[in-house]
């Protein structure tokens, strides 16, 4: 069966975030009728999409928690999220990042790329 995947952002219940890998398996559905049936798999609820985009030299190292509960699709570059457990992950594009530390010590973020960083940004329900 074919998946989907995403990494998850959290607090846990001391204020320390961490990152958890998520495996979504995609089932047939007929998602544009009358073409044939596409793989999907229903996340979430959404309240709002925007673009969010910054240079190289944006300055992401204060510790900061999710301004509210979002999914990120990496569209142009890449950042670098590190977790306050020390973690560090790197979201290149076409990765999806889901920040649920809304509360806690939060993250710190980094843009690793050279070229301006381009974010999809879904606020969720």
């Amino acid at each position: 069966m074919p998946h989907g995947h995403y990494v998850r952002l959290f607090a846990d219940e001391r204020g320390e975030s961490h990152f958890e890998e998520i495996v979504v398996d995609l089932e047939p559905a007929d998602f544009a009728p009358p073409a044939a049936p596409l793989h999907i798999a229903a996340l979430f609820p959404a309240t709002a999409c925007e673009l969010v985009g910054g240079p190289p030299e944006w300055d992401g190292s204060i510790p900061h928690p999710a301004p509210r509960r979002q999914l990120f699709c990496t569209l142009r570059g890449a950042y670098e999220v590190t977790a306050s457990d020390g973690m560090v992950h790197r979201f290149p594009v076409g990765s999806m990042l889901l920040l649920e530390d809304t509360t806690g010590e939060g993250h710190t973020t980094r843009i690793a790329s050279d070229d301006d960083l381009l974010i999809f940004s879904v606020t969720l329900a």
